[in-house]
């Protein structure tokens, strides 16, 4: 008699000799090499879809007798099979396996089946999860789930995409504290921690729209309103909440002066010569509530930066830099995680600020916009910030300006004031350090704004910590090693620690 997975086998052995059959034809008809792989495609997945069914089959159904021993326990076999749906990369598939439990209707307790093809929890492959989760990411939920229909002809609905991410990246951390991170003799001499914010753009919650729906709504027509109309009195435009992104590297010293930097900011062009961060980590961090606890993001961040920087130096014979802009917050908490550390002022956020003001006296794109810069971000690299911060005052009466140009001009005297402990360029350079945030300004906006920030997109909390958590291991080039990770977790809590090994090997 012929068995379920001889059947498969040979639909395998079939859809092979159409392939070759649909090759022949190909040739003859002199089909360009492109058609020829669009038509071979969908058929290379039928067959495999046979042959992933033959390796189930031969596995048989599980069935370890009528009763076996599990934990100091006895379970009885259930008296019907149990199908499971599982969605591979080729197609779907129907399992069906004998269970077993204490009794009938009750909870499923052992499955051998599951156990020995190393089943997920879910009905997703995590083939099929890797491969998704790697374009969402990248992309919109509805444009990954579109593309991987495209490319596979599987489909995926947008909300089990999202429901996907939330599961993965509840490993994230996890994953991360697992890590091994570069040895202090392996880091360079100069260890840099920054931070940045951006916003990423929030979905209200249910409850506020609610109110603003019932409040806009003409009174004749409310009927009996379910929720105070007083609590809101128009609607209110989507907010945003900050992701403030974390990133630690070291660095060898660079020395420079202040002609070198300036050249590179006219020409926007980075020196040939200029050092690359090594074992850069990026993570992010978004305030919110756990366990009925609120959560601030930026502690909880300096608080992640610096374990790792202990790890990374925990004899402390590397320079520490903190490299931030001016926000009042991100220097007070760097007074108590990392008091050691040179602090300087981010270069391009004092750099904005000197266009701000050279707009305020002189024509946008202008060439006396231009110069008026450059001979001012050579003051400043020269460590003559008191030079700068008098000729602006200046500025306000030779040329009388008022109004909304005056407060541009007040509020960059302000910063660079308040910054002017950490814009001591001339010794920065002169001691190789860093001092633009170049590598946290890109994550902001790789990081954050690429993917957050796409037209449309409202975010709720948890999908959108759940997203940074995801993308930071993927921007860090951790992907591979973070899926592995994850299914050997599963699969140790499914099927016991072997299961683990196996995974792991």
């Amino acid at each position: 008699m012929i068995t379920a997975k001889e059947i498969d086998f040979l639909k395998a052995h079939e859809q092979l000799e159409k392939m070759c059959e649909f090759m022949q034809q190909a040739s003859e008809q002199g089909q360009r090499i492109d058609q020829v792989e669009r038509g071979l495609f969908p058929q290379a997945m039928e067959m495999c879809l046979h042959m992933l069914s033959a390796f189930v089959e031969a596995h048989g159904d599980g069935d370890e007798g009528p009763e076996i021993e599990a934990e100091d326990r006895t379970l009885r076999r259930l008296q019907e099979p149990h199908d499971k749906r599982y969605l591979s990369i080729f197609g779907e598939l129907i399992i069906s396996r004998v269970v077993y439990g204490t009794r009938e209707g009750q909870a499923i307790e052992w499955v051998p089946l599951d156990a020995v093809l190393g089943l997920p929890a879910g009905e997703n492959s995590y083939v099929l999860e890797d491969w998704l989760q790697r374009l969402c990411v990248k992309e919109a939920y509805g444009e990954a789930v579109s593309d991987l229909q495209a490319w596979l002809g599987t489909t995926v609905s947008v909300r089990t995409a999202e429901g996907l991410n939330r599961k993965l990246a509840a490993d994230s951390e996890g994953y991360r504290l697992s890590q091994g991170l570069p040895s202090p003799e392996e880091d360079e001499a100069i260890l840099v921690v920054s931070v940045d914010g951006k916003g990423v753009p929030m979905r209200r919650p249910l409850e506020q729209r609610l109110r603003e729906e019932v409040a806009a709504t003409p009174a004749s027509l409310r009927g009996t309103p379910t929720v105070p109309a007083e609590a809101g009195s128009s609607r209110r435009r989507n907010k945003k909440q900050m992701a403030y992104v974390g990133a630690v590297y070291s660095i060898a010293p660079f020395v420079r002066t202040a002609e070198d930097v300036v050249d590179e900011v006219r020409r926007r062009k980075r020196s040939p010569d200029r050092p690359s961060p090594i074992g850069k980590h990026l993570w992010a961090q978004m305030t919110r509530r756990e366990e009925g606890e609120v959560w601030r993001a930026t502690p909880r961040l300096f608080i992640e930066m610096a374990v790792e920087r202990h790890e990374r130096d925990p004899e402390r014979r590397k320079t520490l830099v903190c490299l931030m802009d001016g926000e009042r917050q991100f220097w007070d908490l760097q007074q108590e995680w990392f008091h050691r550390a040179v602090g300087i002022l981010d270069l391009f956020h004092a750099l904005k600020r000197l266009w701000e003001v050279a707009h305020c006296v002189h024509a946008e794109q202008s060439p006396a916009a231009s110069e008026f810069v450059t001979h001012h971000l050579c003051m400043l690299l020269e460590g003559k910030v008191g030079y700068v911060i008098r000729n602006f005052r200046q500025l306000i009466k030779q040329h009388d300006i008022r109004g909304t140009k005056k407060k541009a001009v007040d509020s960059a005297i302000t910063y660079y004031e308040n910054n002017r402990d950490h814009m001591r360029y001339d010794e920065y350079l002169a001691a190789g350090y860093p001092i633009a945030s170049g590598v946290i300004e890109g994550a902001c906006h790789h990081f954050v704004k690429d993917r957050m920030e796409g037209a449309g997109m409202r975010w709720e909390l948890e999908g959108a910590q759940a997203m940074l958590s995801l993308r930071a291991i993927y921007l860090n080039g951790q992907w591979d090693d973070f899926i592995t990770y994850r299914i050997a977790k599963e699969q140790a809590s499914l099927y016991g620690e072997d299961a683990q090994l196996v995974t792991a090997a």
